[in-house]
Parts: C-alpha cells; structure tokens; sequence
C-alpha cells in the first residue's frame, strides 16, 4: 500500500509547516494566548486565506472539493497544529461542527453556513457532554419540547471546546426515549446569544478556552433542526470519530515536536563537561521515545484511513484501537521528554511541558484510554482471534 503523499498533499504540508513556524513561536503563543478569546483573530483568518478552514467540505459549499471528505488532507493539517500547539478552533469549527453540518445537514443549511465557516466569519461549537453522560455518546439529559414554531431547549451542557466564542452552537437534545437510548436524539442549531443561553468561559489545563452552556427554554425554528430531528446519535457517532482521528494526527504533530526539541537539548545541555546526549541511557531513552513515536505516527495513519469507512462497527474499531496506542504513545512520550529535560521540564516558562500539558488533555478527550480499551474488547478486538 502506498502511504506517500501526492503533489497537491505535499504542497499542502509544506505550506502549512512554514505558516506555523513563522506564526507560532513559543512567544506569539503566549500573546495569542493573552486575547480575550484566547487565540489569534489574525492567524484564523490566515487560515481562511489559504483555504484550510474549507478542506472538509464541497466545492460548491465553499471548500476546496477532496475526495473522501479531505481525511488526509486534514490529518497533514491537524499534525501541522499539533506541532504549534495552536490555539484556533479549527477543531469545534471545521471538523466537529462543520462535520455535522456537512454530513447531516440539508442543502439550505449546506449553503447558509459552509461557506461562511470557509471564509473564517462563523465559528461553531458543538455542546454534547453533561455532567452524568461519562463519555456516552447516548446519554443524553437536555430535553428538546415542541413548541407552537419549533423546540424549546432546555438543559446543561458540560466542556464545549472552544464555546467561548463561537457564533452558533450545535445542541444536542433528547426529544424521546429514556436518558440513555439511542432513539429520540435530535441536533440543533443555536445562536449563542440567543435569549435563554448563559455561557460561562474557563481556561482548560492546555491552553484552550471552553464553556459551560446552560439553555432555559431557548427557542430553536424548525429550520434549525440538523437531519433527522430523532435519529441523530449515528451522525453523532460518526463525526466524533473523524474528530478522533484528526485527534491522532494533533497528538503525532505534538510528539513528533517534543521528541526534535529533546533532542535538541540533549546535544546542547552539558553535564560534567559533556553534552548530556552521550550518556548511553539518555540516548536508550530518545530511542525509546522514537519508538513510541513511530507506532502513534503508524495508528494515526491507520485512523485516518477508516475514518471515513462506510461500516460503522469496522470504523468504530479501528478508530478505538488507534485512540489507544496514540494515548499511552502520548503518556509514555510526554512524561520521558519533561523528564530529559530535568527541571526544566517542570516549568511553564519552556515549551516542553506545554507539550506535555496538550497531549495529557487529549487523553480524555472523547473517552479516555481504558473506556476506549473496553469498547475495543467488547467488539472483539480489531483483529479476530483465531480458532
């Protein structure tokens, strides 16, 4: 199987690579860092530029028109941002909330708002987890009740990426069935001021911004309603794990990042008048660190090949397997990395333990390694055992 990238995918890279290393210092970092929304306003709208924010979607919606949904094209760009440790919501934007825009929408809705995410002027974020829903996608308590013009959202939503400052919020509501079937769950679309949403910022442990949204009888139209307004979960299902896979890609940008910086420290720190990086068991451990590496960088290539996969059982597996080896890759890379740098590491005033601090929040984002782990067993393993 040829894993190279084509012409048009190595420009892409190239690009993007150059655009982080010239805009994504660890310095302007911390000024982006510094905004009220938490990110640059300038870089996103250099994104827009240069037609990253429209990878995923059709020519005719404002994107750019890759085959497959532009899973590759977005996995080179996802790995570009973990490497900067971007701030933008490219993420909740692009890929989660344009995700359900795109593959759950109608035409109208296609034409209203595509577009316009393409362009950098809408930023969206997506509120599905609560308090008690423990990374179950079907559970869900956020009621949705008729109303003479269309729903009345009524509920709390938990840890919405980025839901500080988006424009629209996607909601998930239950219409029917009990709290935690897979039946009766509708997608909305909410404008964030909207009267009756109270949203509340915070700064989360990497960096990132997100909210805590808290709906009291908003009123959503008809025409606001994304799909079908009972049977959501399944599109819920299947953006959440091409949400996972540029995930993997993030992840493998960021170690891939701390394992050059590492390095560049090991052959510059000196110790008894040496540089550190001839001491044999520093050398095992980069090695090591390498490793790991390879495999998350294997399984993040693997995901992004499934993303897409038309059977939702295969897809679900194969994404499941790979969120594991990039976790423990993520765990066993971050903690080795801080640790060569010695003090140091342990310091916010070196980018090392931002690395670490990025690549420990994705390990729950999504379900963590053990829920992951489980649901990979009960489905049998990616690979059948044999007789």
């Amino acid at each position: 199987m040829d894993f190279d990238f084509n012409d048009e995918q190595r420009m892409l890279k190239d690009s993007v690579n150059q655009l982080i290393a010239d805009r994504y210092t660890f310095e302007q970092r911390k000024s982006y860092m510094k905004d009220a929304s938490g990110f640059s306003r300038d870089v996103w709208n250099q994104f827009a530029e240069m037609g990253l924010l429209g990878l995923p979607f059709d020519e005719k919606f404002g994107g750019v028109g890759y085959t497959d949904g532009g899973a590759v094209e977005t996995m080179i760009v996802m790995e570009a941002f973990g490497r900067g440790l971007t701030l933008e919501p490219y993420l909740a934007t692009v890929v989660l909330g344009g995700g359900l825009i795109h593959r759950g929408g109608n035409d109208a809705q296609r034409e209203a708002l595509l577009p316009k995410i393409a362009d950098g002027s809408l930023m969206l974020a997506f509120a599905h987890e609560e308090a008690q829903s423990r990374y179950n996608l079907a559970d869900v308590a956020t009621t949705a009740k008729r109303d003479a013009d269309g729903w009345l959202l009524t509920g709390e939503k938990n840890f919405v990426v980025h839901g500080n400052c988006a424009d629209k919020i996607i909601v998930s509501a239950r219409i029917a069935g009990d709290r935690a079937s897979r039946d009766g769950i509708g997608l909305f679309l909410v404008d964030a001021k909207a009267p009756g949403v109270a949203r509340k910022s915070y700064e989360t442990q990497d960096g990132q911004r997100a909210a805590q949204i808290r709906l009291s009888g908003v009123k959503v139209s008809s025409n606001d309603a994304i799909g079908d307004p009972d049977k959501a979960l399944p599109l819920i299902e299947k953006v959440t794990d091409t949400v996972l896979a540029a995930v993997a890609a993030e992840a493998v940008g960021a170690m891939s990042a701390a394992h050059e910086v590492t390095l560049d420290y090991l052959r510059t720190r000196k110790q008894f008048g040496v540089a550190i990086g001839s001491f044999q068991v520093l050398q095992h451990r980069a090695v090591d660190v390498l490793v790991s590496l390879e495999q998350a960088r294997s399984m993040a290539y693997y995901a992004t090949m499934m993303a897409n996969d038309p059977d939702p059982a295969e897809r679900s597996k194969a994404i499941s397997a790979a969120t594991v080896q990039i976790r423990r890759s993520g765990k066993f890379v971050g903690q080795q990395v801080v640790q060569l740098h010695g003090g140091i590491g342990m310091t916010l005033d070196y980018k090392i333990g931002h690395y670490f601090k990025r690549l420990t929040a994705m390990e729950s984002l999504l379900g963590d390694t053990d829920y992951h782990l489980a649901a990979l067993a009960r489905a049998g393993g990616l690979i059948e055992a044999s007789a």
